[in-house]
């Protein structure tokens, strides 16, 4: 089993991910929690603070945008649904499965055997991000739900466009939307293969299993609720920040608390995952492009000594 190197542990890597994984050891990692950009995110556009600003600024333009804390903008909503249309939608999935397989190459790579990766995405996508780690050579174990304590309804209100347009009896599509309320977000979760069985790698890597014992004595559901509610520091203003009560709750369940042990988020944003790893005392590891993040995630994980 790998020791852990003291200078590659407890600190975030300023740079893109792709490039800071390779510079890692093999066989390295014992968990992955990440929450990657989503292709809404991703489309056409750098993912750093000057474009973060620009959608943020498209919102506060844009009265009727109704999901006020992710940056507008993307190109991916409204148009003619045209076969132009449904060709760029397309190919920016593509594009996106893309991207998320040149970074799991390398993640795979430095991952143990029998490590668990977790990754969160939107419902649309997420199936292509579990395409794109098994193509990388992950084995897909399960999808999580996290259910949010509560969701927008988004897209037409059949009805009340119809009214507006002057339709006659628009009464006759109450009821009819072009969506459903988004109530939950997904989390795929992957493992790189054991080496032959889960005593063996347990016995090596000290990987390979989920801690399933509830509080209450339960078992662990792959439905996650009832979580609650951060109130953020002044200086955190990274726009998606999950909550530390669920990043707690996914370290619990995938990261072994061993002394070798080291959670990774090459995603590490505002460092909500970090900094569940260190309340529970395990070895942690980010990796953050945007300079403006480290320093939040940074003050995070002092506020938390």
């Amino acid at each position: 089993m790998n020791k852990v190197d003291i200078a590659l542990i407890n600190t975030i890597l300023n740079g893109d991910c792709k490039v800071e994984l390779a510079k890692l050891p093999e066989n390295y990692i014992s968990a992955c929690i990440t929450d990657p950009p989503y292709n809404y995110e991703f489309i056409g556009h750098k993912w750093d603070q000057d474009e973060i600003q620009r959608r943020k600024d498209k919102v506060k333009e844009n009265s009727s945008t109704l999901v006020k804390n992710i940056p507008y903008g993307s190109g991916l909503s409204g148009g003619v649904r045209n076969p132009r249309w449904y060709k760029k939608n397309r190919d920016n999935i593509l594009e996106y499965q893309k991207w998320c397989f040149d970074w799991a190459v390398e993640l795979y790579r430095v991952c143990k055997p029998g490590a668990t990766v977790v990754v969160f995405n939107s419902t649309r996508t997420i199936a292509h991000v579990q395409v794109a780690l098994e193509d990388a050579g992950f084995y897909a174990r399960d999808m999580l739900v996290y259910r949010r304590s509560s969701g927008i309804p988004k897209g037409i209100n059949m009805e009340k466009k119809l009214e507006k347009e002057g339709y006659e009896d628009p009464s006759q599509w109450k009821g009819w939307h072009s969506c459903l309320r988004s109530e939950w977000e997904a989390i795929c979760v992957l493992q790189k293969p054991l080496e032959n069985n889960y005593l063996q790698t347990l016995s090596k890597y000290e990987t390979g299993l989920f801690y399933a014992e509830m509080e209450d004595g339960g078992f662990q559901s792959n439905i996650l609720e009832n979580i609650k509610r951060d109130k953020l520091a002044d200086y955190n203003f990274h726009s998606t920040v999950k909550s530390l009560d669920l990043m707690e709750r996914l370290v619990k369940i995938f990261a072994p608390r061993t002394k070798n042990s080291i959670v990774l988020d090459p995603f590490a944003g505002s460092g909500t995952t970090l900094v569940a790893a260190k309340k529970m005392g395990i070895n942690y590891l980010g990796i953050e492009i945007e300079p403006n993040y480290i320093e939040i995630a940074e003050k995070r994980l002092i506020d938390l000594a």
